[in-house]
């Protein structure tokens, strides 16, 4: 078994988005991650689950200590997240997997995709550890070039792991509830509160924010600050660690609930800016949460498409059957376009980073975007895989449990889905956000030449004039009817997104002489996007294709596409 090998998009994406330089470096990796997250991290995966963190208050001479103790698998993990993939490192600095300056944000996210795939719990930290460092870098390297190298640092000797101790009982969602007041020692603060959601609780580095006297309320009062776990002096800060959370998923990694008592801290950056810094770590979070979703999806559909061949019902494998396959088609459409849309916003936020001010914009949009739609629609293809896999599916001796416990996450942290698509909606109103993306997704559409493309293009750049409209009228609506309308309106452009994106890559496929199962996938997802379904669908008489790759001729996309059309008229009727 081997994750790259047994996943139909992602080879050809990196093969489209990628240099032909930077592919050929990264293929080694990708093979061997593949691999290795199929057999060692998974067996490890399994294993930390079972085996929980443990929080050891006292010493046995009863001195507070607060420490955190792993399994085994956790630590080992870490090794292969931290130091041998260099996960958290790649975006700060050269050296990783052999280049010379910071890898590419979608090696990054092919990476983690894949080794999400077995582990999830670990990937909490490692994203914080890397937006940690982000954010320091960005707002305030001068002061904190130490925090920074260590935060991306490959050696586990010399690693430190970061946190964002951000929610406050009576202040999650509304962040301007924080009530830790931070106090000013001249050349150090110490914060004094209580943090009732610290994931990564045992962390090195952790940003937090609290209350600047004087400096206002709400989100404007607030300052960001670097609690590190030890002081200048090597003693350990002045916080409690209370208890760990029982959660329902991520049980590998330890979140606890935090009690700040002057705990040692320095400011990060501009002490009026400290939410908008925060926002900064929490927008690379929500890309995290949503490439983690895609990698739930496709490890579940692989999960189902390797039972389904396996099991056989009434005298036939269960994957021949038209049920099982009208099951089986969205739960692969959906992963693939999840994994497309990832992707893309990876390219736009190293644009972003790059000075590209279109790019800044559209980032600005589209990670709420994935966050709110692929982490929703992961519950749902998870739950399917349950399902699908049938008794076995409920027993904890298969993934499939742990593959929905962990899918939950991505729609809550970071912002649950309602706050997700009222951030989706702040862009709109503030950075006429919609208005970017929609010229942005025409151009491109207006780029596919390919006649066999064309026609779903076409289709595609009515829907794209449509959502503008339909933004406008949202926007020129009441504050609360634009509030109703936000969860709605954000999927319709993010599948919206996801449907161009498919059609953008078929063509590249085809013109790479890969055959035209790009297409067939596009059109396929397109009929669900104009009728809700897809009942009937060409695809599923093809659908071996859909699963493994390989090629379908011409005019079985073209059918796809005139099944679509036809299917809209049907259901408009």
């Amino acid at each position: 078994m081997n994750f790259a090998d047994r996943d139909p998009a992602l080879r050809p994406l990196l093969d489209s988005l990628l240099s032909p330089a930077d592919r050929a470096r990264i293929e080694p990796v990708i093979a061997e991650l593949g691999a290795v997250a199929a057999d060692e991290i998974d067996a490890l995966a399994a294993t930390a689950d079972r085996n929980q963190p443990q929080l050891r208050q006292f010493d046995r001479d009863g001195q507070r200590i607060d420490e955190i103790d792993y399994h085994p698998s956790y630590e080992r993990m870490c090794d292969l997240a931290y130091g041998r993939y260099g996960l958290a490192a790649m975006s700060h600095h050269g050296g990783v997997h052999g280049w010379e300056t910071k890898t590419p944000a979608i090696i990054k996210y092919a990476l983690s995709y894949l080794f999400v795939q077995s582990e999830f719990g670990l990937m909490c930290p490692v994203s914080m550890t890397d937006s940690a460092a982000r954010v320091l870098r960005l707002f305030d390297p001068e002061n904190f070039p130490d925090e920074i190298a260590a935060l991306s640092s490959t050696d586990m000797d010399t690693l430190a792991t970061g946190a964002m101790f951000m929610t406050e009982r009576q202040g999650g969602t509304d962040v301007g509830l924080t009530d830790t007041i931070a106090t000013d020692h001249g050349d150090h603060w110490t914060l004094a509160g209580d943090k009732w959601f610290c994931s990564n609780v045992s962390a090195d580095v952790i940003l937090t924010l609290a209350r600047v006297p004087g400096q206002g309320e709400g989100t404007r009062g607030l300052g960001m600050f670097l609690v590190p776990k030890h002081r200048p002096d090597g003693s350990r800060n002045a916080y409690r660690i209370n208890r760990l959370k029982e959660k329902l998923g991520t049980k590998s990694m330890a979140s606890g609930e935090v009690t700040l008592e002057g705990a040692w801290a320095r400011p990060v950056g501009d002490l009026t800016r400290g939410f908008l810094q925060m926002a900064e770590m929490l927008n690379v979070s929500r890309l995290s949460n949503a490439m983690r979703a895609s990698g739930l999806m496709r490890r579940a559909v692989r999960e189902s498409i390797d039972h389904t061949r396996e099991r056989v019902v009434f005298g036939k494998p269960l994957f021949d059957q038209p049920l099982m396959r009208a099951t089986l088609l969205p739960l692969m459409v959906d992963a693939e376009a999840a994994l497309g849309m990832v992707f893309e916003a990876a390219l736009q936020l190293e644009a972003s980073d790059a000075g590209d001010e279109t790019a800044r914009t559209l980032i600005r949009i589209l990670t709420p975007m994935a966050k709110h739609t692929i982490c929703k629609r992961a519950r749902t293809v998870t739950g399917e895989a349950m399902e699908v896999r049938g008794g076995n599916g409920y027993i904890e001796d298969w993934v499939n449990a742990r593959l929905v416990r962990d899918s939950h996450l991505g729609s809550i942290w970071e912002g649950s889905s309602n706050v997700i698509a009222l951030d989706v909606l702040r862009s709109m109103n503030r950075k006429q956000a919609h208005v970017t993306l929609v010229d942005t997704f025409v151009t491109r559409l207006d780029a596919l030449t390919d006649p066999a493309v064309r026609p779903a293009a076409d289709v595609l750049r009515r829907r794209w004039e449509d959502l503008l409209e339909r933004s406008q009228e949202i926007l020129a609506a009441s504050a609360f009817d634009q509030e109703a309308a936000a969860g709605a309106h954000t999927d319709d452009l993010s599948h919206t997104v996801m449907a161009t994106l498919l059609l953008e890559q078929a063509q590249r496929e085809i013109a790479a002489g890969l055959g035209h199962r790009k297409l067939l996938v596009a059109h396929t997802y397109l009929q669900r996007l104009l009728t809700g379904t897809l009942l009937g669908a060409p695809a599923l008489h093809h659908l071996e294709v859909v699963a493994d790759g390989g090629s379908v001729d011409a005019d079985t996309a073209a059918e796809a596409f005139a099944f679509a059309t036809r299917a809209e008229v049907s259901a408009g009727v």
